[in-house]
């Protein structure tokens, strides 16, 4: 699969996610068969105006084609924007957000907002396209809801105004992460264009990602929510992928240790005081389905060091082995 003039080979990509895909993630992400990696979502106009908390999300991860993700809704901004990003991070492409289904974010025409007035988000990719010289990608949803899905005029839009690729959610704003994603409407986009398609949604194993590829016919797969504590679901999917069964995890000790490697790259990027308040959601979710974790649960809410977060660790491979 090519993403412009970019290269890339067996494409299982991170969905990009606010508070979540930061840099030590996905730097995990990309160890473990993330092979396309996208950092969270930066206002375009934060960028315009300097603001250092948006530029730190930026930081490119090694291991991976790896794109900055922008928003926003005004073409000029959004072009100033992408050159911004682009300057700070060195990144491989910029993804242009049209997806994100919050409230905050779509109710003002930002994200996937922008499905509701195509001609713009057609304006921005123009925009963009002609401000920077790394490919332009774009993730959109299939529509605003389930009365105006219009991803298929959306999706030719965004190739006729110079996007080399784009990632379709398979479900409306509407849906937010409810119900079943409609892989068949992928199935669409991917017969109508001749760039890329990422397909996302609704994939969670080995299985998923097979079925996902074989059904859409997609030119590869992004999986979002189901790497949470478990970036090995990429190991998983590439093994499937080749043929491979039964896929197995590292025992829960290794697992801890990749956890702790986690948090010691965030408190590289961020400092010990947010890697540590941060590390309270991540290391529970290393713990889901771990049978008799819940003691160290209630200690993990309460993280406020990494001597917190060691003494925690110590515990769970003596007693949980």
């Amino acid at each position: 699969m090519r993403i412009g003039n970019i290269e890339i080979t067996n494409p299982i990509a991170l969905g990009p996610m606010a508070g979540v895909t930061d840099w030590a993630f996905r730097t995990i992400c990309a160890e473990l068969g993330a092979n396309l990696t996208v950092t969270e979502m930066v206002s375009s106009r934060a960028l315009v105006y300097k603001d250092k908390k948006s530029a730190a999300l930026l930081r490119k991860n090694q291991g991976s084609i790896c794109g900055a993700q922008i928003f926003g809704n005004d073409p000029a901004i959004m072009a100033r924007g992408a050159v911004l990003a682009l300057e700070i991070s060195g990144c491989d492409f910029i993804d242009i957000n049209m997806g994100c289904p919050m409230p905050k974010i779509a109710n003002s025409g930002d994200g996937c907002g922008l499905m509701r007035t195509p001609e713009l988000a057609g304006e921005i990719v123009a925009a963009v396209v002609k401000a920077v010289d790394v490919p332009v990608t774009v993730k959109c949803r299939l529509g605003w809801d389930k009365g105006s899905i219009n991803v298929l005029d959306f999706t030719r839009r965004m190739e006729d105004n110079g996007a080399a690729m784009v990632t379709v959610h398979g479900r409306t704003r509407g849906m937010l992460y409810s119900g079943v994603a409609d892989w068949d409407m992928i199935t669409k986009v991917k017969q109508q264009l001749s760039i890329p398609v990422i397909a996302n949604g609704d994939i969670v194993d080995g299985k998923t990602a097979c079925d996902c590829l074989r059904r859409t016919g997609a030119d590869g797969i992004m999986i979002g929510r189901a790497t949470f504590g478990d970036p090995w679901i990429f190991s998983e999917a590439q093994s499937a992928l080749a043929g491979e069964q039964g896929y197995r995890r590292p025992p829960l000790a290794k697992r801890v240790d990749t956890a702790l490697r986690q948090f010691e790259l965030a408190r590289e990027d961020k400092g010990e005081h947010i890697a540590c308040l941060e590390a309270r959601k991540h290391f529970a979710w290393y713990l889901r389905g771990v049978a008799y974790s819940n003691y160290y649960k209630e200690q993990i809410s309460g993280i406020q060091t990494m001597e917190d977060i060691y003494r925690i660790a110590e515990g769970i491979r003596r007693d949980l082995k």
